[in-house]
């Protein structure tokens, strides 16, 4: 889906309209990053426009600068609840920026944040009060950059923007092989829904399964570049069946040390630390055992997706949460199956014209009709066209 901004910025006015916001705005906007920046403020009592909403909603990042007085405001809490509702349901990422303010206080929510709540609480609804707090300690549960771990303003502000351009730029390079897989926001809406990026539970494990590698891994790899922002520490560990081939698998544990990043990492030690862990295709329990060695060790919230193409795998691992797709492809094989559907008259004869053609387009096509039968041919025609 295509957005009509890249950022969104929330931010206590009050606090840093005329410091810290001002000049984040101006980088962001030298940058050509599409950034939302709204410079009015709602008095107490007042409900966000459905046009704030909509911006909101068409953001792909929603920057959220907390400062001394972001949890005395009532706008600032009104405006994160829908933040965070767009960034549970998996069509929003949040970046939080903890300025002036310890980020375990908000969760705790003791301090001035405990006394700026006992005012809301006194003079509004109990329940919008508790949807306040609840979206004010889901948004501190997310890795985000400290104003107290920067040497000055301008030096956060060009550390944030060259972390947005970043994202920007993977985002565009994922995009020319995730995006072109049928149904792609499907997919994602649904893999959301199992990883719960919101829970502070311990280490969630995801499965995918889907016949096809090159569209699993596309899949596996465009999840990746979408959610890794909401961890400490996050790795790809790609093609995991020939990283392991003829070796031991005290190996796959030393790709993994190798090529996990993180802000704060000591590449030793993802010990209790929020991480994202993605291992593509991998044919052998032996794989995922070694691999539990680390991720047995993650701190709260961490989640690590596993793919493969076999099945029971995932049932000798006693992996649940599984996200099982039967039709992934890519665009492609869809637009040249109609191509050729147009051109032929009978079911049996694109089927021949588009398996007979040597690319990796047919190939991909091979391996999702391999083992379907003649009579699910209608259907699967019905399906492409």
């Amino acid at each position: 889906m295509s957005k009509k901004y890249d950022v969104f910025l929330s931010f206590r006015g009050l606090d840093t309209r005329r410091s810290f916001i001002s000049f984040l705005y101006k980088e962001l906007v030298r940058r050509n990053i599409r950034t939302f920046k709204d410079d009015n403020e709602l008095k107490s009592g007042r409900k966000i426009s459905p046009e704030l909403v909509r911006a909101i909603e068409e953001s792909r990042y929603a920057v959220v600068v907390v400062s001394a007085n972001y949890a005395g405001s009532s706008w600032c809490l009104e405006e994160l609840v829908k933040i965070m509702e767009f960034v549970k349901n998996g069509s929003l990422t949040v970046m939080p920026i903890f300025y002036g303010v310890d980020p375990s206080h908000l969760r705790r929510q003791i301090g001035e944040v405990a006394e700026q709540f006992e005012k809301h609480e006194s003079r509004e609804d109990q329940q919008k009060v508790l949807s306040w707090r609840q979206a004010l300690t889901n948004l501190a549960s997310f890795s985000g950059d400290c104003s107290s771990k920067w040497d000055d303003d301008s030096k956060m502000v060009d550390g944030i923007a060259d972390r947005i351009s970043k994202k920007l730029m993977m985002i565009t390079q994922t995009s020319r092989s995730g995006s072109t897989l049928v149904g792609i926001n499907r997919h994602m809406k649904a893999l959301h829904k199992l990883m719960d990026l919101n829970s502070n539970k311990s280490v969630r494990v995801v499965g995918i399964w889907a016949r096809g590698g090159s569209c699993r891994s596309a899949l596996a790899r465009f999840v990746y570049q979408n959610i890794s922002q909401h961890f400490e520490s996050h790795c790809f560990l790609g093609n995991v069946k020939k990283i392991t081939k003829g070796r031991h698998m005290s190996h796959l544990r030393e790709e993994f040390l190798t090529k996990v990043q993180g802000k704060y990492l000591s590449k030793s030690r993802v010990k209790n630390q929020k991480v994202l862990l993605v291992a593509d295709d991998l044919n052998k329990l032996e794989q995922l055992d070694a691999l539990a060695e680390d991720f047995n060790c993650f701190g709260p919230g961490s989640v690590v997706i596993i793919t493969t193409q076999d099945k029971q795998l995932f049932v000798s691992a006693g992996i649940k949460n599984v996200y099982e797709v039967e039709l992934l492809r890519f665009q492609k094989v869809r637009q040249l199956f109609r191509q050729v559907a147009f051109k032929e008259r009978s079911i049996a004869a694109v089927f021949k014209s588009v398996c007979c053609r040597p690319t990796s387009l047919a190939l991909e096509w091979s391996g999702f009709r391999r083992g379907k039968s003649g009579s699910g041919s209608g259907k699967v025609l019905d399906s492409l066209l």
